[in-house]
Parts: C-alpha cells; structure tokens; sequence
C-alpha cells in the first residue's frame, strides 16, 4: 500500500537541512561562476569547496547540480539558471559519504555505476569498474562527493588503490568528460595526510575555494525575500549578529518571523535568536 502523501506549505527559512530547493538558495555567485566555467569547458576540470560545519556546502553542491535544469518558473524573479550551455547532457552523481551504504568499497562502485546507467558486474571490484568505466563516458559527468573526511575518517576499504582508481579513471580514462567536486573541510591535500592517505587523486584538484559568509549584498537580498518585509533596524540588528554567515541569517529571521506572525512587535526575538544561534557560533571565532 502507497503511502498518503500530505503536502505542507514549505517552509520561508531552513535551520539545519541542506537547501534542496533552487529557489530557496541564495549568494556564492562569484564560486558558482567560477565553478561553472570549469565544467562547461572540455576537458572538465575538478574543484575542491573547502567550509568550516554548518558554512553551506552540502547546499552549494546541492545547487550545483539543481539549478542547470530548473525551470525559470521555479525560480525566483531574475535568478541565475543558464550556467551551462546544454544543460540536459550533463549527468550528476551525488556521493554522501554519511551514507552507510557507499562505505564499502563494493557498494560505492556499484552505486557509481548505477548512477551513471552502466552495467555492474556480479562481483564489483576495482578491476571490473574499471572495465565497465574505459572509455565509456560520451556526456559531461559531474560527481559530487559530500563529506568525503567521513569517507577517509571512517573507511578503511576506501584506501589509498581505490583512490588511485578513481584518480587513473579522471585522467586517463574518461576522455575528458569527468570532473569531481569535492566538500571538505581541508583543503583535499591536507585532510588526506591527517588521515594518513598518500594517493595522488587529492592533488588533481587544480581550484580550491573556501566558503565563508555572504557578502552585504548577498545578506541583504536574503533578508528582503522574508514573507514579511523586515523593518531597517531589524535587519541592521541581523546583519551585526549574523557576520553575514548563511545560517545565523536564517536563525534570525526564523525567530523574527514567528514574532512577527504572533503580531508580537518587541525585541524578544534578539534573545531567542542568539540562544537559538548557539550551536553555529563557531562561525563567527577567527581561524
């Protein structure tokens, strides 16, 4: 039996899940550019997005691979979409490595190939992916790898062969139509050293960007898509709190809006604001 499904009103401002909704996602246009213009040129050159937890990464990989195919209806009024010239050749694979299931090495490269329509083998080991990956890859193929310290923290079949494999496959054996994204939060060199990994697949990553928070511009087209418009002090008083750091900015507008809805015009919302910003406050203490 299906499961009923019950649409709720989607929610303004989003603490703790990934912006998965095009629409909702705001700022990082310079990275976005830069990133884009490594992908839509031959051959597909491979970056690394460098963040401290909770800077936004897993949203910006989210958008990377969203945004080219959505609808201009979706989207809000003037929003960027045309990234890429031809849009419906690309094929993204998303890789989380909380995901207990891409833990093994078995079960990343069969998800691997599943996720880009290629046959797998009864027993999938590094030599048989790569039988089925040679020379294969005829459309632009992105793969996006999400918390991959998780990957090199927590497991050990993911060691440095399966690296190398993945290194030999970008190089060599994709025509040029292959590229990795990576989040992290060192850059690819270090985090694999900490880890005590040596392969060469963590310096293939010819651009490095590190996420931090919005520009004043970004924070301020943020601040007026709230559903109510927010009064000049209310925003000066977010801007001051937040640094400007995506998540604090939803924090506060989250905790705004509910005393607005409650048609409560006191400052209260700035002590429940900065109680409810607690947990992200590393953000805002120097590196």
């Amino acid at each position: 039996m299906l499961a009923t499904q019950y649409p709720l009103s989607q929610s303004p401002f989003i603490v703790g899940p990934p912006i998965t909704q095009p629409r909702q996602f705001f700022g990082r246009e310079r990275i976005l550019r830069r990133l884009f213009r490594f992908l839509k040129t031959h051959p597909l050159q491979n970056a690394a997005i460098i963040g401290q937890r909770r800077a936004g990464k897993t949203s910006l990989l989210q958008y990377i691979q969203s945004i080219p195919g959505a609808l201009p209806t979706t989207l809000r009024s003037g929003q960027k979409y045309d990234w890429l010239p031809n849009p419906e050749v690309y094929r993204w694979v998303y890789v989380d490595f909380q995901d207990s299931g891409l833990h093994s090495r078995e079960g990343l490269l069969r998800y691997l190939l599943q996720a880009m329509e290629l046959a797998v083998p009864g027993v999938c080991t590094l030599a048989s992916f790569m039988e089925q990956v040679r020379d294969r890859l005829n459309r632009p193929t992105v793969v996006l790898m999400d918390e991959i310290g998780v990957g090199l923290q927590r497991c050990p079949e993911l060691d440095d062969d399966f690296w190398e494999c993945l290194r030999s496959w970008a190089t060599t054996r994709a025509n040029g139509n292959l590229a990795f994204v990576l989040a992290t939060p060192e850059s690819p060199l270090v985090l694999a050293r900490q880890t005590g990994h040596s392969s060469p697949f963590f310096n293939i990553f010819g651009y490095t960007t590190t996420l931090g928070p919005f520009t004043d511009s970004e924070a301020r087209e943020f601040l007026t898509s709230a559903p109510i418009p927010l009064a000049a002090e209310d925003m000066a008083w977010m801007l001051h709190h937040s640094q400007g750091w995506p998540i604090l900015l939803q924090v506060c507008c989250r905790e705004r809006l509910f005393y607005l809805e409650d048609g409560d015009s006191g400052d209260g919302w700035h002590q429940d604001a900065l109680e409810q910003m607690r947990p992200y406050i590393h953000l805002l203490e120097p590196l």
